[in-house]
Order: structure tokens, then sequence, then C-alpha cells
């Protein structure tokens, strides 16, 4: 085919700039992959591109992670198949909202002879693999030792909770901005949820995840134990920056560190890659519980409107062409 269905950004703009349009299908370049997508993630990110908070040319089309199967090899691609079941990341040129992507080998990850949904793994790649790389890669995790998480019952936090587990976290405790989320939290591998404004009594930790900026930003800074490491991975409340005082890092003890997937992944493809096919592993074991709810792909100003608004738990998938 030459054309395909996919959601576009023609303009900068709320949700209803979102558009179902007609484009060319892309060809895969030299250690590429083609894929025709089954489902694609929906995240903050794509959110940031459609409000033009990040630089990418018009028009364009969002999609950060998907599932599918592999529809065409560029020159040089080995150790996959045309029609392999995969997930991706396709972080970092987008184009997972359409019915086909590419993307580069390493960044992609078989399914085969895992018992994974292909629902679900387009829910994997973003969330569960920044988890890992964020507190092994970033924060060096330590067996025992105490975990702090912000927002814990949407995608990302309800992924760096199992993760923490996983690697070997002591006491991991997160927080929520609504009652209603507490229960759902704590099924993701919280010992303990707290309400957002109560988070400056939860004690001190080795490590916290702030993926929500503005006053969480401070406030983790304080929930620092000696020695802790705080990890930067977004700003969703979209407040204006919060500086961290170089002086006060080093009289206390204390690191500040950021990590962004899509730069890693542009930089480190194969260490990404590696990451990927890591989290795709402990979601077909069990070891990560995925929470996921599709909608069509039409309907992706919906998806961005409910993550918007916060009142999303776990993950949303938008149904490109299931099967």
């Amino acid at each position: 085919m030459d054309g395909m269905k996919a959601i576009t950004i023609p303009e900068f703009g709320g949700p209803d700039v979102l558009l179902l349009d007609d484009v060319k299908v892309p060809e895969p370049g030299a250690g590429q992959v083609a894929i025709d997508v089954a489902y694609a993630g929906a995240n903050f990110a794509e959110i940031l591109y459609r409000q033009g908070l990040a630089d990418v040319p018009l028009p364009f089309v969002p999609g950060i992670e998907v599932s599918g199967r592999v529809r065409a090899l560029g020159p040089g691609v080995e150790g996959l198949r045309v029609g392999q079941p995969v997930a991706a990341l396709t972080i970092v040129a987008g184009g997972g909202y359409a019915e086909v992507v590419t993307t580069a080998a390493d960044l992609v990850a078989p399914l085969d002879g895992h018992a994974l949904e292909l629902g679900v793994a387009a829910a994997v790649p973003s969330n569960s693999t920044t988890a890992f790389l964020a507190l092994d890669r970033v924060a060096r995790i330590e067996p025992g030792e105490s975990v702090f998480v912000h927002a814990a019952a949407g995608g990302l936090g309800s992924q760096l909770g199992q993760a923490a587990r996983l690697l070997g976290a002591g006491r991991v405790v997160g927080t929520v901005g609504s009652p209603a989320k507490v229960e759902t939290a704590r099924a993701f591998g919280y010992d303990e949820v707290v309400l957002r404004g109560e988070a400056a009594g939860a004690g001190r930790f080795d490590v916290v995840v702030d993926m929500v900026g503005g006053a969480a930003r401070r406030l983790s800074l304080d929930l620092l134990a000696p020695m802790g490491r705080m990890i930067v991975l977004g700003n969703a409340s979209g407040a204006a920056d919060e500086g961290m005082p170089a002086n006060e890092l080093w009289l206390a003890n204390r690191t500040v560190s950021g990590f962004n997937l899509a730069a890693f992944s542009a930089a480190s493809p194969a260490e990404a890659g590696r990451a990927l096919r890591r989290a795709v592993s402990a979601a077909a074991r069990g070891d990560l519980r995925v929470r996921m709810e599709s909608l069509p792909l039409a309907m992706a100003a919906e998806a961005h409107r409910r993550i918007e608004s916060g009142r999303t738990t776990g993950k949303l998938v938008l149904e490109v062409t299931p099967r």
C-alpha cells in the first residue's frame, strides 16, 4: 500500500487538533524495521509534542511505543523476520499512531514464546523500560534501599514500584492525587500509598523519583536521606522549573539526576533495547503487572484528554489494527 491511516498533529494546540489523516507509508532504512502496528501506547510525551513543548516538525505523527508484526526489514538487519510479533520503542522519531511505523532494529523486542497479548505488549516499552533504566542504571539502587515515587497509580508510576521490588528495594512508598487511587497503587507493589498533600511526613528515602515537577520537585529533595538520589523523569504539572541549589546538595550529601528515554534511546539504542527486552520478559512472566485500557485510534484526542486530566490509572493504548 502507498497510503495509510495515521493520527497527525497539523498544528500545535489542544486535543482537538489531532487529525486522523492519510499519509505515506514509511519504508525502513539501513538498520531499521517497519512494523504493522496493532496497538500504540498513549503517553504524556505525546501531549508535549501536541502542545509544541517538544521540537518536532509539522505535520507530525506522534507515538513513542507500539506492538504489532514485522512488515519489512531494512538493509543490515538480522535476528528478526517478517511477520514476527514484536513490541518496539518508536520514541526517537515518533510515528506510532499509524498503521505502519519504522524504528531502529535495536529498539525492537520479539514476542515469540512470550504469553503476552499485543494490547498489553504496547503498554510495556516506554514506562517499563524507563522504570528499569532509571532505577538500575541511573539511581543504581542497592538491595534493601527505600524508594519513594510520585504519581504511583499512573502509567510510569505503576511500573516504578514493581521494578523497584524486582531490583531488591526494601520499603517502597508512592503518592496519589486522590483517595480513589490508593488501592490501585497498592496493587502495583507499593508498601504504603499516601496522598500527595501528606507526602512530607513519609520519612526519608534512598531514592526519590519525580515526574510531576513543581512543588513535588522541592518536596522530593527534602525527602532524600543522606547519600540519597533524586531522579527527575518529567514535569507533568507543567510548572515552572525548580532550581536545585548545588551547595545544598554538597552539604547534605544528596544527588539529583535526570533521565529521558528518548535521548537515551537515540544515543544508546543497543542498551535501551536490552532494557526493553528485559521489561517485556518481566511482563510476560507476570513479574510486572500492566493495567491497560484500549481506545480506537480515532479516539486519540479522548486518550489525551484523560491523561491530561489525571483521570487515568495504569496505561491507555490505541487500537490501530488489532489482530
